[in-house]
């Protein structure tokens, strides 16, 4: 009698090679695609990937002529120094200060300004302040840097208003408790109109019946923005604060070294900006690559947090 029962490595060669034929076919079949992504793919390898070889410069005292493998290895000695110098508190203390303020004035200042736009029924109207309030986006860092020193200069037009109120001019630059106002203004002038976009784009999602229904039930603007609105639009909310969480320890260095001085180092000095000066100036690659480590590593343990908390009060809400 023969024996009908398959051998188990028969059974896994044909299983691999109808798996390989399901490849192909679908390589054949979506060619176009996968060539249209591939640039992406090959731009994140060679510009994200590959780089991060280089974090292995942070355990290692870096010498140019020994290379990055060649170096000797010092194990956690660069981030021992970094966490013990005066500067770990200050630089901390900076980040947090200059991040978690910019977060809690422009993250719901967008979420308004769309809310506010979503209203205007002019369509003309509109636009234009749409525009007027996206440009500034488009500037260029170093022009809009530029203009704020313009603008915050002894004789420029935010002395002349604190002239006006019976205040005395100064420089405002070289003032450290001025600095933090300055860049969260600023950077609200800047992205507040930008911001906005990915709001309006969930706005036009809702649902107009729901508007409709709620106005024949009696309930006025501000009602149907608090009953339907706001939580139509939450997934939208939760995924941003989720994202804004991610870059509090990543805040903008341009801006920073384009407007700071030794003067106001005491609250303008951030995490970015030292990386910056003690790579680039001082030289000091391996403990410049250990404290950025630090920064993306804190920057990560965050962004998984906000995540899971997340997901815990709203499975459905969430970046995963």
């Amino acid at each position: 009698m023969l024996n009908t029962t398959a051998r188990p490595d028969v059974n896994l060669r044909a299983a691999k090679e109808l798996e390989r034929k399901r490849l192909k076919s679908r390589l054949k079949r979506n060619a176009s695609l996968y060539l249209l992504v591939a640039p992406v793919i090959i731009w994140f390898i060679v510009f994200s990937y590959i780089p991060m070889t280089g974090i292995v410069m942070a355990f290692k005292d870096y010498a140019p002529a020994r290379g990055i493998f060649g170096s000797p290895f010092v194990g956690l000695k660069h981030f021992e120094m970094f966490f013990g110098s005066y500067y770990f508190g200050r630089l901390l203390r900076n980040t947090l200060t200059l991040s978690i303020s910019y977060m809690v004035t422009s993250f719901p200042a967008a979420i308004l300004f769309a809310l506010l736009i979503n209203e205007i029924g002019n369509l003309t109207f509109k636009k234009t302040v749409q525009t007027i309030t996206y440009m500034p986006h488009f500037i260029s860092m170093v022009v809009l840097c530029g203009m704020v020193r313009e603008f915050i200069a002894p004789n420029g037009i935010v002395n002349d208003l604190i002239a006006a109120f019976g205040g005395e001019r100064a420089d405002l630059l070289s003032v450290p408790s001025a600095f933090p106002p300055i860049y969260v203004l600023s950077g609200l002038w800047q992205q507040m109109g930008w911001n906005s976009i990915i709001y309006l784009a969930a706005l036009q999602g809702v649902d107009q019946e729901l508007y409709e229904s709620a106005y024949l039930d009696g309930a006025g603007k501000l009602r149907q923005t608090i009953s339907i609105t706001i939580p139509c639009i939450m997934p939208t909310i939760v995924i941003m604060f989720i994202l804004g969480l991610g870059g509090i320890m990543n805040v903008g260095y341009e801006k920073i070294i384009l407007l700071y001085n030794p003067t106001i180092y005491e609250t303008a000095d951030i995490i970015s900006s030292f990386v910056y000066r003690k790579g680039l100036f001082d030289m000091q690659y391996s403990f410049s690559t250990a404290v950025g480590l630090f920064n993306s590593l804190t920057t990560c343990v965050l962004v998984i947090t906000a995540n899971t908390i997340t997901r815990k009060l709203d499975s459905s809400m969430g970046l995963w």
